[in-house]
């Protein structure tokens, strides 16, 4: 699809359109999972994961601005964007998906592995369940103590909304919302994700997503994320959105949850959202914790602190 930027876009954001991206595909389980990867093959990696009901896209104006320094992967977990849909969903499974890519995406060691909502939620898994393939992990504003909030806006029938066919992109972009909604969105954001969040079919265009992703998390993805937390042992950090769904309290208590030994770090004036609302504090945090990571000695759980993974 051919995309012109709102002429209100900032350079900073256009720059980052700019920024060479190629297709990536793997096989993963019998399914087409896509990705896109900017930056030197062979550098050290960045993996992005999107969260539930968005796609790649979600992250390209924040993901790209890093390819001068790593290669970096944005990738369609199966059921959204350009990946293939399954009968059925595991958390598990997706963590299979980010590796596999990972592995497929011409990176130079274990990657920070960078995640959103839903997304967080399958980087914390990933890190637990791939212990020794993975360098950091950041997690945005992923309510861990709380029902995932795509999941339960679904099940009260609030989310998505019946599946519908738009005649336009035009009219498809005028009726995307986010789950949850917020206050503040940058209007320039909104149009490039938006665009990105439709395919075309026989009489119009639709969203991308498959809506059993949710029907079949029925019960949330807490239950099952919340076990892979005390069990992460590489690099983690908790960014927090201020006007988000990560409280104080579910902060304290993930903080909890990792051993006392991790950052929990607020993106003031953010929304759930904040790559659609605060970019730029968003990828300053980013950039900081990676400097950081650089050149200073992680803080290590006591011994015997990591229980055994059921």
């Amino acid at each position: 699809m051919d995309y012109r930027p709102l002429p209100q876009a900032p350079e900073w954001f256009l720059r980052a359109l700019t920024v060479d991206q190629s297709d990536i595909e793997v096989r993963v389980d019998g399914c087409t999972i896509h990705a896109l990867g900017c930056g030197k093959p062979g550098a050290r990696g960045l993996v992005f994961v999107h969260g539930g009901g968005a796609h790649a896209h979600w992250w390209t104006h924040v993901a790209a601005t890093f390819s001068q320094q790593f290669r970096v992967i944005s990738l369609d977990l199966s059921g959204h964007g350009d990946s293939e849909h399954r009968s059925r969903y595991s958390l598990e499974q997706w963590t299979e998906e980010v590796m596999t890519v990972a592995a497929a995406g011409q990176i130079s060691g274990p990657p920070v592995v960078i995640g959103h909502s839903m997304g967080g939620f399958v980087t914390i898994a990933t890190a637990a369940r791939h212990a020794d393939l993975v360098s950091g992990a950041i997690v945005c504003d992923s309510p861990v103590a709380e029902p995932d909030p795509e999941i339960g806006a679904y099940r009260l029938r609030e989310a998505f909304g019946r599946p519908r066919i738009y005649p336009s992109v035009e009219e498809a972009v005028e009726h995307f919302r986010t789950v949850p909604a917020q206050e503040h969105y940058l209007d320039y954001v909104i149009d490039h994700v938006a665009r990105r969040s439709v395919r075309p079919v026989p009489g119009g265009w639709q969203w991308k997503f498959d809506r059993e992703v949710f029907a079949q998390f029925g019960g949330g993805l807490r239950g099952v994320a919340l076990p892979y937390l005390s069990r992460v042992r590489c690099r983690f950090a908790l960014l927090r959105s201020e006007h988000g769904l990560v409280t104080a309290d579910i902060g304290r208590s993930m903080y909890d949850h990792l051993g006392r030994v991790t950052p929990v770090i607020e993106i003031p004036e953010a929304g759930h959202h904040p790559m659609l609302d605060q970019p730029l504090i968003l990828l300053t945090a980013l950039r900081t914790l990676l400097a950081d990571w650089e050149h200073s000695e992680p803080r290590r759980r006591a011994p015997g602190d990591l229980p055994p993974l059921r």
